[in-house]
């Protein structure tokens, strides 16, 4: 077997997979699923102290689309090219309920060596501070901080929040990682031109990763009713997000340096994206709707087959990250081809 052990921080994952948060990470089943299906790390539900946050879960909804944008069966079945368009919640225990059944769930994570993540979001800062230092308190030993959430725009006022300027990111970071000494990932929007820029400032600030980049908005109209499928603007993902997350890693990696602190998530649906990610330089790489859409065989599946290519490549997961985004060259860097954009037009354009 290859080596598929990668570091984040101060931490080692015993491979880069990050069953990441959704809505099959709320009931205990799911959490354990994730484990025994052998992720590197877990990342239970996200929670804030929000009610609002929380009732937004009983108007969630969730559509699986083809390339034609026509609704298809959700299940196992479906093609990994499937997009899903959602609209979705908080974890809807309370706070205190959510911890205690984190401390249980991290039980069985530690015994398969897997790292169980608690994920807050960002609502009222000064409670954020008091709920990342009763996770510290608990023993865990990392704390995701979600600060990227598509929806703020569209849910109640106060419920979550989308951070777009470096100079409050910066200040939210710093917050926090004040309030703990265990490391904080931040999770950043991809709703920004300028992630690295986030990135930067995050890390600057004191976090030990930064999750790459938050899904976007996005809206679908329903021919034949002429309204919105799911009636709302939602967060859509997909595999045709790959290369827009690939690129914010690269951009991020030339801006904070080859540290093993790059987390990719979006787009990632098997274990060739996962290996994508990697090469674009991630060092450990986030898997959450294509798990909710297919199962927990996709972890496993994925894992078997970044293993058989690091096994061919004669590799380690380690010596993969950021090889691509290293070679990556600027559009002013690439060579002459002289009149080779003919080839790509329809012939009376020439």
């Amino acid at each position: 077997m290859a080596d598929l052990t990668t570091h984040l921080g101060r931490l080692t994952l015993k491979n880069p997979l990050i069953a990441a948060p959704a809505e099959h990470m709320i009931h205990d089943g799911g959490v354990r699923a994730a484990i025994a299906a052998g992720a590197g790390a877990v990342v239970v539900k996200s929670t804030n102290e929000s009610t609002a946050a929380r009732a937004q879960l009983c108007a969630a909804e969730y559509v699986a689309l083809n390339d034609r944008w026509e609704v298809v069966d959700w299940g196992p079945q479906a093609d990994p090219a499937t997009m899903i368009l959602s609209r979705s919640g908080l974890h809807p225990l309370s706070f205190d309920a959510w911890l205690a059944a984190c401390v249980e769930q991290d039980r069985a994570a530690r015994d398969a060596d897997c790292l169980l993540v608690p994920s807050l979001i960002l609502a009222d800062l000064d409670q954020a501070v008091q709920m990342a230092r009763a996770v510290q308190q608990a023993g865990f030993r990392v704390l995701e901080f979600n600060i990227g959430t598509p929806y703020a725009r569209e849910a109640a006022p106060g419920a979550v929040s989308t951070e777009t300027a470096a100079d409050r990111v910066a200040l939210l970071t710093r917050t926090i990682c004040a309030a703990v000494d265990i490391p904080v990932w931040i999770k950043l929007t991809g709703q920004t031109s300028d992630v690295p820029d986030l990135a930067r400032a995050a890390r600057d600030a004191g976090a030990e990763a930064v999750i790459v980049a938050g899904r976007l908005l996005g809206l679908l109209p329903d021919l034949e009713t002429q309204a919105p499928v799911i009636g709302t603007s939602g967060g859509f993902g997909g595999f045709w997000n790959l290369p827009l997350t690939c690129h914010w890693l690269a951009l991020c990696r030339a801006a904070l340096g080859p540290g093993p602190n790059l987390i990719g998530i979006n787009g990632i649906t098997n274990g060739p994206d996962v290996a994508r990610a990697l090469l674009a330089g991630a060092s450990a790489v986030g898997m959450a709707s294509a798990v909710m859409l297919r199962g927990f065989g996709v972890i496993g599946d994925s894992l078997d087959w970044l293993d058989g290519y690091c096994t061919r490549k004669e590799c380690s997961v380690a010596q993969l990250v950021g090889r691509a985004a290293d070679a990556r060259r600027t559009f002013a860097d690439m060579p002459d081809l002289d009149a080779h954009w003919t080839r790509f037009v329809p012939p009376e354009s020439t």
